[in-house]
């Protein structure tokens, strides 16, 4: 998921040259594999996914009995349609736009929830921070217009008045706010504050998520129909990516030096990549995870969560969330 399909650019620079074989300890197992899925990501190659590659080559999934493809996404490649279509088995997706396909008519369910906190930071330079929403006051804010209904959630939780913040439609980039044309961004954490801090440049980011904006985000979907009627494939294809994550959290850089081993050819560089890696885990483990499990969610975070939907225009109900594959995956 990205904060704006059609707006997120690769900031990444030339690709480091491919590692050699084994970075995770385990090389891949080659058997036999029963059953053809494929799993919809939702942008380019990147360790955003590296959960999934470890799964991968480890053959975590070949051993359950799946042959997986991971199907890359981006700006042309919306992550639902697939999923609808069959073409792929499970997306990964978030919460807000699995309720927009929803209302439209989609039949999906949210089966597992990898990002226990949602990405969306306001990010600012240390000489003039935004440490809380009601820095925001008087600031000139750069982002996409397109998400204008996700910065009048946080103003609405936060009691803050939108009207008192400059909107300034920018480009995906730190660049206007280096250049002093904005005060702020709002982005992801895992993107452009890493930009600047490969740059040398320190930033301070504001996770939107601890101020009330609970959106579940790198969310997996599949149909009702696939719940009802693949459900053994869907819950090897989870319980792979409940291992791969696990391994991921114990070395992140290990992690980021796979995914350039497996995709050479995506232009990643290598320490922004360990970068990402390591910013990622405080977004997708948590006490709650501690206790549950990888993907986890409960009554108040769905609650949290339709909360704010319906701040972006989105009415759900619990019932969108389908926590009885990863209850298995889990053992629970």
């Amino acid at each position: 998921m990205t904060p704006d399909r059609l707006t997120r650019r690769r900031l990444l620079g030339t690709g480091a040259a491919a590692l050699g074989a084994g970075v995770l300890g385990l090389g891949p197992r080659r058997l036999h594999a029963q059953s053809n899925v494929a799993l919809q990501l939702s942008w380019l190659h990147s360790s955003q996914f590296a959960g999934s590659y470890i799964a991968m080559d480890r053959g975590w999934w070949s051993e359950a009995g799946l042959d997986v493809s991971l199907l890359p996404g981006g700006p042309n490649a919306p992550v639902e349609p697939p999923v609808v279509s069959g073409t792929a088995l499970v997306g990964i997706s978030a919460a807000d736009y699995t309720a927009a396909a929803v209302e439209e008519g989609a039949p999906f369910k949210i089966l597992g929830v990898a990002m226990q906190k949602n990405p969306f930071v306001v990010a600012s330079l240390p000489d003039n921070p935004v440490n809380e929403p009601a820095d925001l006051v008087g600031k000139r804010i750069g982002m996409a217009l397109a998400n204008t209904p996700v910065l009048q959630a946080l103003c609405t939780l936060n009691d803050v008045d939108m009207n008192e913040i400059d909107i300034i439609p920018t480009q995906y980039s730190a660049q206007p706010l280096l250049a002093g044309e904005v005060d702020c961004l709002l982005c992801w954490e895992t993107d452009l504050p890493v930009a600047m801090a490969i740059q040398g440049i320190d930033s301070v980011t504001m996770l939107m998520a601890d101020h009330g904006y609970a959106v579940h985000s790198q969310t997996y979907i599949a149909t009702n129909d696939s719940i009802a009627n693949r459900r053994a494939d869907l819950v090897a294809l989870m319980s792979g990516e409940v291992r791969g994550w696990e391994a991921y959290r114990q070395d992140t850089d290990a992690a980021a030096e796979l995914t350039i081993e497996m995709y050479p050819d995506a232009g990643l560089d290598l320490e922004t990549q360990k970068l990402q890696a390591a910013r990622q885990v405080p977004l997708m483990f948590s006490d709650l995870t501690e206790s549950n499990g990888f993907g986890w969610w409960t009554d108040d975070t769905v609650a949290a969560n339709i909360e704010t939907l319906a701040l972006l225009g989105r009415t759900v109900t619990p019932d969108l969330w389908d926590r009885s594959i990863l209850e298995e995956v889990h053992g629970a």
